[in-house]
């Protein structure tokens, strides 16, 4: 698992993660040796309009504060606000300006540029998006990447034109996955087509718990989940854990987010995670089950959550 790449995730901060717990997440972070961070222009996504940019703030902060110079930082664009509209501004100005702002707000610690939740379907507007990100690659440098994307054929088709190597990320976890959406991203057998790198995000499927019942606040409900439509696909996996807790000498599954760490970490077309941690903590319990996947075998339990996963 070592050869793939941990990022930091900043959707909870300004929003159910504090400012000195985001502070305390970094410490905890850097002192563990990962230097990956996700952020976005929209984090936290809380509906409140205070709250936009919020998330980038507190990293900004945190960065000027220590100094620091040497993180890879990957920052998504487009969206106009946290109000979870489908609102954004892809244009190619707006692009290179918004590029140019996150290099002067986050210095050299800046590495990949994110197109975020582009819906567009004209080919033009895309090709003129992907221009823009060709640009910054090719002067600055910067890697160009792609989030949420409706049409990623159309994006694949157009890059054709470029062949920019993209950081892709897609939701991933054992009950939903975007990874065939964005098949049209994946090498052809001869070599030919660039090499995207696939991060995985939402692992634990929004908060949600193996084992109720949520507590007010909870990640899950704040983001609206309803346990009652889960109920079903959580008794599987319930019924599942005797099998596999007992079946080998490993580290007990106990909770969703293991079960997402083995999805995705098993997972051979993805080259990362994005981890939503809430708390030091939480952060500490995560990194520990990581380094398990390297000593133990949980082959068993991916391949039967390939299945369940299944359409």
């Amino acid at each position: 698992m070592r050869t793939k790449t941990l990022l930091l995730g900043t959707a909870a901060w300004g929003w159910n993660v504090s400012r000195p717990e985001a502070f305390r997440l970094l410490d905890a972070w850097l002192a563990a040796g990962h230097r990956h961070i996700d952020a976005a222009t929209n984090y936290p996504i809380n509906k409140n309009p205070a709250d936009f940019r919020a998330a980038e703030k507190i990293l900004e902060e945190y960065l000027r504060a220590h100094g620091i110079r040497n993180l890879a930082v990957t920052i998504k664009i487009g969206a106009l606000d946290n109000l979870r509209t489908p609102d954004v501004n892809l244009a190619p100005s707006f692009i290179l300006m918004m590029a140019e702002e996150y290099r002067r707000l986050l210095g050299e610690n800046l590495q990949t540029v994110m197109l975020h939740w582009d819906n567009r379907p004209e080919e033009t507007a895309v090709r003129e998006s992907l221009q823009a990100l060709a640009l910054l690659e090719k002067e600055q440098g910067i890697r160009p990447g792609l989030s949420g994307i409706r049409h990623p054929d159309l994006y694949a088709r157009l890059n054709r034109e470029f062949g920019m190597a993209f950081d892709i990320q897609l939701k991933h976890n054992v009950l939903q996955s975007d990874l065939a959406r964005y098949i049209d991203f994946y090498p052809a057998e001869n070599g030919a087509e660039p090499r995207h790198r696939f991060f995985a995000y939402g692992i634990n499927a929004g908060g949600l718990k193996l084992e109720g019942p949520y507590p007010a606040g909870s990640t899950y409900l704040v983001r609206g989940g309803d346990p009652e439509k889960t109920a079903e696909a959580l008794g599987r996996l319930q019924g599942l854990l005797p099998k596999w807790n007992t079946a080998f000498v490993r580290p007990p599954l106990r909770t969703m987010n293991h079960l997402g760490l083995v999805f995705a970490g098993l997972e051979p077309r993805l080259d990362g995670i994005v981890l939503g941690l809430r708390s030091v903590e939480q952060l500490q319990e995560t990194l520990d089950f990581w380094r398990n996947l390297d000593t133990f075998d949980y082959s068993d339990v991916f391949s039967t959550l390939l299945k369940i996963n299944k359409p």
